[in-house]
């Protein structure tokens, strides 16, 4: 299939795409203040961080777009993820608030600091990040959907502007 702004040929249009580290992550000037480990990151033992996933509905298919990003979470709710992320039956505690630490740069306003809710799942699985119903692009989006073209649009801003 062919990139619709570009014209260059896609072999495949991905449905997920990834921020290594919270925004902060890469603000900081020494590295031996922040600890980052897979999906969960510290930082001056007092910013706690966890990556989980913002699912996009894609009208009329059954997959969907994911955008795995990272969301603030206090010390205590923190803690208490970590505790839980081998114990059975976690995904029915209470969803933790948290703020949304990834910058999406494909986004005409910014997505650092949305408001989120962050829904742990199953043991295995990464938390589902529901943002706050606002008419930011990125919430609108998660709440009704993006068209298989726009899916071709994002994978063209990520691959031909980055």
């Amino acid at each position: 299939m062919k990139c619709p702004q570009c014209n260059n040929e896609l072999n495949e249009v991905p449905l997920c795409y990834g921020i290594e580290a919270p925004y902060y992550y890469y603000t900081v000037p020494e590295e031996k203040r922040t600890e980052l480990i897979r999906d969960f990151c510290v930082i001056d033992e007092q910013y706690f961080f966890i990556r989980g996933h913002i699912e996009i509905p894609i009208i009329d298919s059954e997959e969907k777009l994911i955008w795995s990003v990272w969301v603030s979470l206090s010390e205590e709710n923190f803690m208490e993820s970590n505790e839980l992320l081998h114990v059975q039956g976690r995904e029915n505690n209470q969803p933790y608030f948290g703020w949304l630490s990834t910058e999406l740069s494909i986004y005409p306003i910014t997505t650092l600091s949305l408001k989120t809710m962050i829904h742990t799942q199953e043991v295995g699985a990464v938390p589902l990040i529901v943002l706050e119903q606002t008419d930011h692009p990125l919430a609108v989006e998660q709440r009704e959907g993006i068209t298989m073209e726009r899916v071709k649009e994002i994978a063209h801003l990520i691959n031909h502007t980055q």
